[in-house]
């Protein structure tokens, strides 16, 4: 059995759940969260939801599942570097794009302005609605009753909140979950793996989409020494495995970075437990500064040259136009909803409480259903 370090969190000082349980004989409390997740219809949703390209566009390019698997992957090895609970990590990275819409961003851009009067929308507190209120799946409770460590992660992993979303400080009336501080060092890896698993895979598949060429990377940080040296494996290596050999790479460093800077500041704050992790006055687990710039690069490259590429704008286009013309006719007229959604919204169409059902009535379709949903509700041919 792997040995925690003292400001991992612990099983036995968990904050439990907000419905008890009994805890398991064979499983921490938080194999149970990350079993929980797995078993989410949410969670099987992710496979057909876009991460960049819409779904349909091809079977090799990354979907919010395969990112999702990545990103528990590269965390839980992190976590294990580092002695912290490598269950609580792989639960929160397979967990945090749970709340997110159909068709990627463009999804999300499009439901966030047509909910901004009803309360706006957002993934990450759309995910604690998912895990806490939408899942339906025990007798007892709705959601998933995760433990307080997990509903922390999921709120708080990109620091503390200010300004919490309504949901999260709804809920956080009930279950407190410290807003104002930072979340585990668990949670904090989850997030960081986030940043390494998507710069890697979006020039991967930007790459393989032809948006732009290996010697377009080749002057980026980072990219051009991993570059380098993958040439050097090989004189003739065919471009598919230079591109596998060159960002293979490019993860290893940025974890090195990562453990190296983490290590670094643990040492500067001399932590004895979780908590300390919390209430530090900085992020715990991050990158060095010159590597932060670094990532900040390559990001900038690939919102120029991929998230904004004339191919990706036409899917995003269409994206949000079909998710706003769901969410309107579905807003106007709660009735056309399907009945188990129809309770939710009530019977006063354009109100907020039908804004919200129908809301999550979208986050929760995949790309395909959704393409299919509008044609149901937009083509007098198509049988609804």
């Amino acid at each position: 059995m792997t040995t925690r370090a003292p400001w991992a969190v612990q099983p036995e000082t968990s904050r439990g759940r907000l419905h008890p349980e009994p805890e398991a004989a064979t499983r921490s409390p938080w194999q149970r969260d990350r079993d929980r997740i797995i078993h989410a219809s949410a969670f099987r949703k992710l496979q057909y939801k876009t991460q960049v390209f819409v779904n349909h566009e091809g079977d090799f390019y990354r979907t919010r599942l395969t990112h999702s698997i990545e990103v528990a992957q590269i965390a839980r090895s992190i976590a294990r570097e580092l002695a912290l609970d490598e269950d609580l990590t792989e639960a929160l990275a397979l967990a945090h794009d749970l709340g997110h819409t159909p068709f990627g961003h463009a999804g999300e851009d499009a439901l966030r302005a047509v909910m901004k009067p009803h309360g706006g929308f957002d993934h990450n507190a759309q995910a604690l609605r998912i895990v806490t209120l939408l899942e339906s799946r025990y007798a007892d409770f709705d959601g998933l009753n995760l433990t307080w460590e997990a509903l922390e992660g999921l709120a708080k992993h990109n620091g503390p909140l200010r300004k919490p979303p309504p949901y999260v400080e709804e809920y956080d009336k009930k279950f407190r979950l410290d807003l104002h501080t930072y979340a585990s060092a668990e949670a904090q890896v989850a997030a960081m793996a986030d940043d390494i698993a998507y710069h890697s895979h979006d020039l991967d598949d930007g790459l393989r989409a032809q948006l732009f060429t290996i010697e377009d990377i080749a002057h980026l940080p980072v990219v051009k020494d991993a570059l380098a040296v993958a040439r050097t494996a090989s004189f003739d290596m065919p471009p598919a495995r230079l591109r596998h050999e060159t960002l293979r790479r490019v993860i290893n460093t940025l974890i090195t970075d990562l453990v190296a800077e983490t290590r670094r500041r643990i040492t500067e704050l001399a932590p004895t437990d979780a908590d300390a992790i919390r209430h530090a006055k900085r992020p715990t687990v991050a990158f060095s500064p010159a590597m932060a710039d670094a990532n900040h690069v390559i990001k900038d490259f690939l919102f120029a040259r991929m998230y904004r590429h004339w191919r990706v704008n036409r899917m995003t286009a269409k994206a949000r136009r079909v998710t706003t013309e769901i969410f309107t006719l579905l807003h106007e007229a709660p009735s056309l909803l399907p009945d188990d959604w129809r309770g939710r919204a009530g019977d006063v169409p354009g109100s907020t409480r039908a804004a919200q059902a129908v809301a999550d009535y979208i986050a929760g379709m995949t790309d395909r259903f959704a393409l299919d949903e509008h044609s149901r509700l937009t083509d007098i041919t198509v049988s609804g």
